[in-house]
């Protein structure tokens, strides 16, 4: 997820301690005028995007160390379209953490089969859109906690008091694997590292300004970026906004989303129920939610294969991002609960058991789990998480499949937001985000008084800006459009209408598949 990864959690750890990633010998630091070499890209990008080229950016391993140890990052660029009204670059992070951002780039610049680009022609005229996975991630030097095949699913249900000992030694058994496997980096991959690396690559950009587009978690490095450089922002996006404010951010946010994502589930529901000729489900809410909640108590009991309770609420949780599966997903929900066939839902979850989905995991916990306090000590987070699981099935899974309480790096405490010299900047959230809720873009907003915020109303989509085309929203992407080409901003705060949800049809629906880290279509 861009900010939760939708992900199940391991079950059994075949740890081991080899070497951690290779660091280069120490070397001069890197300057941060400069360039760099755009050539050939590696083979997954270069067959899915060919349009985009890239260079590899040389940074610190630890900023207070600069002619010490350094790694490379790597970058991608889409150039831009009309040298004549080119403006600068753009640089983009999808969010995580642990999403790779170079391949963002050939996302939001490829056309469809119709010619859509999710940017605005006029966008990718005026700028090279540039993408870079963030120090730890994909091609950049990538980090890992674990054998790939880590966990044996089903995993441990965190919704039975029983299993929760288990659960619990099981993610610190993982804490113990990543200071094994990565410790050299570790210390190293928070967010304020990040965003010394996204002023590097400004300056080996050749740009005066760093002109950004940041969704979910890309928000609060964005943030971070203006805390430590705020001379240094030219036009900057937020979108699906994190509350910075809190000490314990990331556990809060965990612990916040939970809730949201119940909401955002419940008007899914709600939404089956509408098309009941479609999935014959029930007529009302109450009664495809009772249908949802016999097929879970199912897989809970008697897990079908490599899924269980867990896998099946990992896999639900993913689909709450967008509407782009809400049809599939349902008739597969349909199959088991009419139909007795419980094959479409364990197909909904195999790509959230797949073993290359441990790298992201691990550099999603390396950066949560040192970018601000948690509590250590399991009573609080059982009390905590058991307040939230009184109306959120979600709370269990989202909150306890984590590594922080046992993490072995400490943290220096998350920066204060102030937004102090800062240009305008534009955000937008939905009213409904399940993934960073509505009312933490309100206090991100706050933190940053110049910031002008757009809400998409009737919404529960996690963000707005240059989505797919089937959740496109017009009136948004012409506000960004123009303040990416002119820097104007909205007056004030402002809202646009909500994207159609799916109206579906009998017949099987196409499966469309998303990032398991940015899972938004």
């Amino acid at each position: 997820m861009r900010f939760r990864l939708a992900l199940a959690a391991a079950a059994t750890l075949a740890l081991t301690a080899p070497a951690a990633p290779a660091l280069a010998v120490p070397a001069a630091a890197t300057s941060s005028s400069a360039s760099l070499v755009f050539g050939a890209c590696p083979t997954d990008i270069a067959q899915s995007f060919p349009a985009l080229t890239c260079a590899n950016l040389s940074v610190p391993v630890d900023y207070t160390r600069p002619f010490g140890a350094t790694i490379s990052l790597l970058v991608t660029k889409h150039a831009a379209k009309d040298p004549a009204k080119r403006l600068g670059s753009l640089v983009l992070n999808p969010g995580g953490p642990g999403g790779g951002g170079a391949s963002y780039a050939g996302t939001l610049t490829k056309p469809d089969a119709t010619g859509f680009t999710r940017l605005e022609p006029a966008v990718l005229d005026a700028y090279d859109v540039i993408g870079f996975d963030p120090r730890g991630v994909e091609h950049s030097s990538p980090i890992s906690c674990a054998e790939p095949d880590y966990f044996t699913p089903p995993q441990p249900d965190p919704d039975l008091p029983a299993k929760r000992d288990e659960l619990w030694k099981i993610w610190a058994g993982y804490a113990d694997g990543c200071a094994a496997k990565s410790g050299a980096l570790l210390p190293h991959l928070g967010t304020e590292n990040v965003a010394r690396d996204l002023d590097r690559l400004r300056g080996a950009l050749g740009d005066a300004k760093l002109n950004y587009v940041g969704f979910s978690y890309g928000t609060y490095l964005g943030a971070v970026y203006g805390k430590l450089y705020p001379h240094n922002v030219g036009r900057m996006i937020l979108d699906g906004n994190i509350d910075p404010t809190p000490q314990d951010v990331w556990y809060r946010a965990s612990l916040n989303q939970a809730a949201a994502m119940q909401k955002r589930f419940d008007s899914y529901l709600g939404w089956i129920a509408r098309y009941d000729n479609v999935f014959h489900l029930g007529k009302t809410f109450a009664a495809v939610q009772a249908n949802w909640n016999r097929t879970l108590t199912d897989f809970r009991t008697s897990p079908r294969g490599a899924t269980g309770g867990s896998e099946l609420l990992s896999t639900a949780l993913g689909m709450m991002y967008s509407e782009s599966n809400w049809t599939p997903f349902a008739q597969a929900i349909s199959a088991y609960a009419v139909g007795g066939d419980d094959g479409p839902l364990a197909e909904f979850a195999a790509p959230y058991l797949a073993p290359d989905a441990e790298q992201a995991l691990a550099v999603f916990n390396a950066v949560v789990c040192s970018d601000s306090v948690w509590p250590r000590d399991r009573a609080t987070w059982e009390r905590d998480t058991a307040q939230v699981a009184k109306t959120s099935q979600f709370a269990w899974y989202n909150v306890f499949t984590s590594a922080c309480h046992s993490w072995p790096v400490a943290t220096k405490g998350r920066p204060e937001i102030t937004g102090e010299d800062l240009p305008g900047i534009l955000m937008y959230n939905t009213i409904g985000d399940p993934a960073t809720p509505y009312e933490g873009a309100l206090k991100l907003h706050a933190a940053l008084p110049t910031s002008v915020l757009v809400t998409e109303r009737d919404s529960g989509k996690h963000c707005v800006f240059a989505n797919s085309r089937a959740a496109v929203n017009p009136a948004a992407n012409a506000i960004g459009t123009k303040y990416l080409l002119t820097g104007e901003l909205p007056k004030a705060d402002t809202s646009v209408p909500g994207h159609a949800l799916p109206m579906p049809t009998p017949g099987k629906a196409k499966v469309v598949r998303t990032d398991r880290i940015s899972p938004v279509e």
